[in-house]
């Protein structure tokens, strides 16, 4: 009788335990509607979504937007941090730094409720005055969760309870050193290995882990450090490749697309694209578009430079690299453009108030437009507060793009060769840095807000709105 009363209550807690709970910082609003008859939906479980391209296979959802935003199911204070959201069925990865630890979180994704949280401590201060939180955002595959922190900790737990699985401090490890912001590529997994924008030192560049036992499988040598884009994953000529933009912090500037074999870590040929000038980076993935062909585009101007902006690359049957056409006027910043029927869209320029969206023709890279957007807002005194999308977010998704503009804009644009227009916008805060992609699974929208609201207060937060089209 005694044993059984001991086994009732441990199951009573171990119930107990499986149920998410509500915590301080949450605030729930309102349940989301049911998705639509015949809507296609599905999980975003790493950076770029399924497709590892921001392209959502997502339907039937809601592209008149009220002013205020669409219907709010929930929020919570989130700490410092640019890394989306990644979302598997029911539960919602979110990787922040809350008072000196990296943290992270799996929440429920239909109520904000916590599954769990594990931490570790983090010395990271960001030197240009940025959030010193994570950029790059969870992976999950095979039950598993991995994230890699601003200070290049790369750490693998079970996703269903939050057990420490295994762990690198790639920093001590593999001698990372501290870039301009850090390290923030998003880790890469394919075939069972974990693939890391790297830049150790003894030019350690990329290294792959295998996602069971964490154990280091091989390692890239390349002189090129670790950059701010995330590797993607690429079939070519019949043959596996990781494409890795790789360049960091370094004198002279150096870096460049890297087309590597994920069995062996053998890298082809490189291409060098780079700035030549000490500060900057390479930080928008690379983009497929179409069989043997491959773009990557930088911001940083130089005057005389041969690495300007964008390029078009093919892959020749040696899996040599050659330039099909050069596009000085298309230089992503750090938003990854899409490729859409034969076009690529994105938003080019440094600066914020120097940045345009733009239309290239993806056969010549011909420019078929270029255009600001403008969302003038005023503070309750009435001095004016110059809202645009600027270096804004696009998202490919029910036959339009979603748009996520730098100061907390959301934009549904309709874009084609000849012309973008918006056709419904909301402001869904007033904050700046608002940089990270939004994630979007089941018709649910996550949006970060990474700097107080300069409007209402708020603090930084993690929101999810109801995209769900209504019958």
């Amino acid at each position: 009788m005694h044993a059984r009363l001991i086994l009732t209550v441990f199951l009573s807690a171990a119930a107990v335990a499986a149920e998410p709970a509500s915590w301080e910082g949450l605030t729930f609003h309102k349940a989301a509607g049911p998705l639509a008859a015949g809507a296609r939906a599905g999980d975003w479980p790493r950076f770029l979504g399924l497709e590892d391209r921001p392209v959502s296979a997502e339907t039937k959802l809601n592209h008149a937007l009220p002013a205020g935003g669409p219907p709010l199911v929930w929020e919570c204070e989130k700490g410092e941090s640019y890394a989306s959201p990644a979302i598997v069925g029911e539960r919602l990865l979110l990787f922040h730094n809350t008072g000196g630890k990296e943290t992270l979180d799996c929440l429920d994704a239909g109520t904000g409720k916590r599954w769990w949280r594990e931490s570790y401590e983090v010395d990271y201060r960001d030197d240009f005055g940025y959030g010193s939180g994570p950029r790059a955002a969870p992976v999950v595959s095979g039950g598993k969760v991995v994230t890699f922190g601003v200070a290049s900790r790369l750490v693998c737990r079970e996703l269903e309870t939050g057990k420490l699985l295994w762990e690198h401090d790639c920093e001590k490890e593999y001698e990372v050193p501290k870039y301009f912001f850090g390290s923030g590529a998003t880790p890469l997994v394919v075939d069972g290995l974990v693939v890391v924008n790297l830049g150790g030192g003894g030019e350690r560049c990329v290294a792959a882990f295998d996602l069971g036992s964490g154990a280091l499988k091989w390692t890239t040598k390349h002189e090129w450090g670790q950059s701010y884009a995330s590797p993607i994953p690429w079939e070519v000529r019949g043959k596996e490749r990781v494409l890795v933009f790789a360049g960091g912090k370094s004198e002279p500037s150096t870096g460049g697309l890297l087309s590597i074999d994920p069995a062996t870590g053998v890298t082809d040929e490189p291409f060098f694209w780079r700035a030549r000038r000490y500060p900057s980076v390479n930080a928008a993935s690379p983009v497929v578009c179409g069989p043997g062909r491959v773009f990557i585009t930088q911001a940083y101007v130089d005057r005389d430079s041969p690495c300007n902006g964008g390029v078009m690359l093919e892959a020749g049957p040696d899996m040599k690299f050659s330039a099909v056409w050069k596009a000085e006027d298309f230089g992503a910043h750090w938003t990854t453009p899409v490729f859409h029927e034969g076009h690529l869209y994105g938003f080019s320029g440094e600066k914020d108030r120097q940045c345009e969206l733009v239309c290239h023709a993806a056969s010549d890279g011909a420019r078929k437009w270029a255009r600001r957007f403008d969302f003038p807002l005023k503070y309750p005194t009435g001095e004016e507060i110059p809202v645009g999308l600027f270096r804004g977010s696009l998202l490919r998704v029910d036959g339009s793009f979603l748009c996520l503009g730098e100061w907390g804009t959301l934009c549904w644009l309709d874009l084609k060769p000849e012309g973008a227009k918006v056709e419904s916008s909301a402001q869904l805060f007033v904050a700046t840095q608002s940089w990270t992609l939004p994630a979007l699974s089941r018709g649910l929208l996550y949006v970060s807000q990474n700097e107080p609201d300069r409007q209402t207060g708020k603090p930084s937060r993690l929101l999810c709105y109801d995209l769900r089209a209504r019958e």
